[in-house]
């Protein structure tokens, strides 16, 4: 059963836009996307909302994702959205 988690990532004058910015050009998306268990890591950027920015992350599994959770990455991306000054909304789904 897979996990979809859908981060909602918010802040003022573009700063969730150049959060996900610097997500691909480090190299930190390559990197998720790499990892064991991981089906989809895709930013997504609301019409509606300029200050926005949706990130829809897919997993195998619960172990896979705790893996992920553990990892150095997950540090590097909390300095980013520290960096960039972000609020964070978190939906979680289990695929049936």
């Amino acid at each position: 059963m897979s996990l979809t988690i859908n981060i909602y990532y918010t802040g003022q004058n573009g700063n969730a836009v150049k959060f996900a910015e610097e997500m691909v050009s480090s190299g930190i998306v390559k990197a998720v996307r790499n990892e064991k268990g991981n089906l989809k890591y895709d930013y997504y950027f609301p019409m509606d909302d300029k200050e926005t920015v949706l990130l829809i992350d897919r997993w195998e599994n619960q172990e896979a994702l705790d893996i992920h959770h553990k990892s150095p990455m997950m540090d590097q991306i909390a300095q980013l959205r520290k960096k960039y000054n972000l609020k964070i909304k978190i939906e979680r789904f289990k695929t049936i």
